[in-house]
């Protein structure tokens, strides 16, 4: 397996949100047919549709609405390594869509996790429809607010259908000597995230052996899978990166999707 791309500046790639809550005034929305459409089951913890995600039973097919802001669209080869990346472990008959848009907001510096969910309730278009499912990703411009001087957090899964990428944050880190690019980065964190909504690890998709770092939550004790954490606490670059290789599942992370409907 290759060497992954290790991070020492980084409270790594992701901040797994397992207990969001829904409100119950906001279960519904109305299409552009003036029919009601229940969201709701876009509004549930991360992991809670991973086999909806991976298997081919409920749901035939997958749509992407990912959103970014001016100047954080995500580059063309990260799109291309995340579809590469899904046609691997999700079984689809009916197919894979992402569609990409811009969108004005007014930005901020930084956002917590409430804020991006109320983002995501006023902006997102797309929900599970009939063998559809729909999954919203958002390319932000500002910073996690609860970032630290030893640690920057630059992607969330926070519903079972949603993630949040700091693009800007991203951007910064890949800017820096030694880095890896921006290509490399922006995908190991698009990978990594939708790795937690497809339950990994112990998130809705049942481990098939002991590799869950309890310590650090959802993520795989394995150091070159893409799932493992890495150093949360910040030493900063002082040892740097080794290789500029996206990091891979391993092998029991692909077990655990294998079981659970995946490839």
């Amino acid at each position: 397996m290759a060497k992954s791309v290790k991070i020492f500046s980084i409270l790594f790639l992701s901040f797994c949100i397992q207990n969001c809550s829904k409100d119950k005034s906001e279960e519904t929305a109305v299409n552009n047919e003036d029919q009601t459409t229940d969201i709701s089951e876009n509004k549930k913890n991360v992991g809670a549709s991973a086999n909806d995600m991976l298997s081919n039973e409920n749901f035939n097919s997958i749509e992407f609405e990912l959103v970014y802001v001016s100047g954080m669209k995500p580059s063309t080869t990260t799109i291309s390594n995340f579809e590469t990346f899904l046609n691997e472990r999700l079984n689809k008959s009916g197919g894979i869509n992402i569609e990409l848009k811009e969108i004005e907001i007014t930005n901020k510096e930084t956002y917590s996790i409430t804020e991006v969910r109320t983002l995501e309730d006023e902006i997102r278009t797309k929900y599970n429809d009939g063998n559809k499912l729909s999954v919203f990703g958002i390319f932000l411009d500002g910073a996690y607010d609860e970032n630290t001087d030893n640690g920057s957090v630059l992607g969330v899964a926070y519903r079972n259908t949603s993630f949040v990428i700091f693009e800007e944050t991203i951007k910064q880190f890949s800017g820096r000597a030694l880095a890896p690019s921006t290509s490399v980065l922006e995908t190991t964190v698009l990978n990594h995230e939708f790795g937690h909504l497809l339950g990994l690890v112990n998130a809705g998709t049942t481990p098939q052996s002991d590799h869950q770092d309890e310590v650090h939550g959802r993520h795989c004790t394995t150091e070159d899978c893409l799932m493992y954490w890495t150093a949360e606490t910040g030493e900063g670059l002082l040892n740097s990166i080794s290789g500029g290789t996206i990091p891979s599942l391993d092998e029991l992370c692909i077990q655990d999707l294998r079981s659970n409907g995946g490839k």
